[in-house]
């Protein structure tokens, strides 16, 4: 796949194209939190507090509000389970969250030859 290059067509559509796909898929999965929270998911349910020990730095209030973002764009289900009691939540990912696996990944492997490239570069261990 070509990237975007500058041509004599001022308005190259293969490239807003791509620009809008990508600003789609920002849109969706933006953030710092959000892919956070879908690979803490990925092995499994977890309820509330379980998604907030395991994913350090993040606040209970943002932790709620990026669940309730994903789950109204389709990545994360919320199961109450109102027999138990007390009430419990658990929180998992849906069918079509795996359709991000190729991307994480990509990008976590992306990240780890930054993070090295990073360290060369600086001289540090």
């Amino acid at each position: 796949m070509e990237l975007c290059k500058l041509s004599s067509n001022p308005y190259d559509e293969q490239c807003a194209t791509m620009l809008q796909a990508v600003g789609d898929a920002l849109y969706a999965m933006g953030g710092k939190w959000k892919l956070r929270i879908i690979i803490a998911l990925f092995n499994g349910k977890k309820r509330f507090n379980e998604l907030l020990r395991t994913i350090t730095g993040i606040s209970a209030r943002v932790l709620s509000n990026e669940l309730k973002n994903l789950e109204m764009n389709g990545f994360v289900k919320r199961n109450v389970n109102a027999v138990a009691t007390p009430v419990t939540v658990e929180y998992e990912l849906t069918e079509y969250s795996n359709t991000l696996e190729d991307v994480v990944r990509s990008l976590s492997k992306w990240g780890a030859m930054h993070r090295e490239n990073i360290k060369q570069q600086t001289g540090k261990k």
